[in-house]
């Protein structure tokens, strides 16, 4: 890999004015925040991404600095409806555009539909991309069809519910018509 095309340290301007192509995947166990979504599971899982950086002319004429970037990796998280692992896939795919200031790309990221960024010189892509996965996971992960029952009741068998019959409100009035005032 060229050092200009580390993804730890990409040179952003360099890699879109050259119309860069970087493809590569990782192993989970670099992603912290991430791994710790999957309680430490699967360390050895790949993180496969592709970025492509390419420079557009902007409304003012001049040319920016834009990153399309995507990512995928197959995630063991906690099914919320069994409690079992529960393999599930996330990814993303994201346009981003670079500025030169925090101030800067702060305006613009409200003015307009794609992300914008500060631009550096050693820009830390494996970040961003953790970052994008993150945010891409499932509120609720869940199976499609859960491998074991899913027992949807709390209360053990011998647990008495106090499930004595109720009068019925409607069959007391209609007695009470019946006997009339006492």
């Amino acid at each position: 890999m060229k050092p200009q095309n580390d993804p730890r340290r990409l040179h952003l301007s360099s890699f879109a004015q050259a119309g860069g192509q970087l493809l590569g995947d990782e192993r989970l166990a670099h992603f912290e925040r991430l791994i710790a979504e999957t309680q430490g599971v699967g360390a050895e899982t790949r993180v496969h991404y592709c970025a492509q950086g390419e420079m557009r002319l902007g409304g003012d004429g001049a040319n920016q600095v834009w990153l399309r970037l995507t990512a995928h990796a197959m995630l063991a998280l906690t099914c919320q409806r069994c409690l079992g692992p529960a393999e599930v896939e996330v990814e993303f795919a994201r346009d981003f555009r670079f500025v030169a200031t925090e101030d800067q790309a702060a305006v613009e990221d409200e003015l307009c539909e794609e992300d914008v960024l500060v631009i550096s010189r050693a820009f830390n892509l494996l970040e961003l991309i953790e970052d994008e996965l993150l945010m891409a996971l499932p509120i609720a992960p869940m199976h499609d069809t859960c491998p074991v029952p899913v027992q949807l009741q709390a209360a053990d068998d011998d647990f008495d519910l106090g499930e004595e019959e109720k009068p019925n409100p409607f069959a007391v009035l209609q007695q009470l018509k019946r006997n009339g005032p006492h």
